[in-house]
């Protein structure tokens, strides 16, 4: 029997651009529980995690923004996650920022040994408080991930790291701060760059991280910033990059991943409908979730 919960995370604490907070709204604005419905024995869509309206603060130390509440809430993303996958459902969560992934991830790696991770994005977000420009945490949760950067967030969950280097892929990458780089090349992390999806295309692309992340893993999170797609295809995002992966290839990547079975938890971020078109970006999050769950024209 399959089984699905849908939780919406509709935090903004990770970065200044206000509205991202609305994107879980967005999303199933734009259909998902219709959409996902014939694919499921069982959706049930367990609503947000509460967040509220927190006063924006600055950790003197560390000079991060909003680290305690961040802290707070991706806590109480990672227990609620930890309850579904326990109930045998797969977890699909609805940003808000990229700093949610921080709860996800620890919520769904504890029930693995070797979880893998395919990082959906037009950045690296492997800052820390001393490489990040900005102090934005929703730039560091790959890292924190890692367990790279403040005590209060990479122990979310009682354990790190929640990732190990070698079990991370990561697609679409055009943008990465100098600290990123080193740190990719230090740590050995997998990275399939723009220039990597022209010059191979999407489909090798998504057979070579299948087959390397099959060797070596016993789950897989799929952690999606809709930033990963150009700009043009998906406006409504706070950080857009130009020159990213189209509609179509996203399409293919996520109907190659259903095909390989191999996702075990999937969160979509960094949806801003005050930043859309006509809820576009939000309709296409919930089009590339029809993909990934097996939808099919035939």
């Amino acid at each position: 029997m399959r089984k699905l919960a849908i939780i919406g995370m509709p935090m903004d604490l990770g970065q200044t651009r206000r509205g991202v907070d609305m994107g879980p709204s967005a999303i199933r604005y734009a259909g998902i529980n219709e959409r996902l419905n014939t694919l499921f024995d069982e959706v049930r869509d367990l609503g947000d995690i509460e967040v509220g309206r927190p006063e924006v603060s600055i950790d003197k130390e560390s000079n991060l923004r909003n680290l305690e509440l961040i802290a707070e809430k991706t806590t109480s993303l990672a227990k609620k996650i930890d309850e579904v996958v326990q109930s045998g459902s797969f977890p699909l969560v609805l940003g808000g920022d990229h700093s949610i992934a921080i709860g996800t991830l620890a919520g769904v790696s504890k029930h693995y040994e070797n979880l893998g991770v395919i990082w959906y994005d037009a950045h690296g977000d492997l800052n820390t408080a001393e490489t990040s420009p900005s102090g934005n945490i929703h730039g560091m949760p790959l890292a924190v991930s890692l367990g790279l950067g403040h005590p209060l967030l990479i122990n979310i969950g009682g354990y790190l790291p929640k990732v190990k280097p070698e079990n991370i892929v990561i697609i679409g990458a055009r943008s990465l701060d100098e600290g990123e780089r080193e740190l990719i090349k230090e740590k050995g992390i997998r990275v399939y760059t723009m220039h990597e999806i022209d010059r191979l295309g999407m489909t090798r692309v998504m057979e070579e991280s299948i087959e390397y992340l099959k060797e070596r893993t016993d789950g897989v999170h799929l952690s999606l910033d809709l930033d990963a797609l150009d700009p043009t295809d998906a406006p409504g995002v706070g950080t857009p990059v130009n020159g990213g992966i189209s509609y179509r290839e996203s399409h293919l990547a996520m109907e190659m991943l259903a095909e390989a079975n191999m996702i075990t938890s999937a969160e979509f971020v960094e949806v801003n409908p005050i930043l859309d078109e006509r809820n576009k970006t939000a309709i296409v999050a919930v089009a590339l979730m029809g993909s990934l769950f097996g939808e099919k024209l035939l």
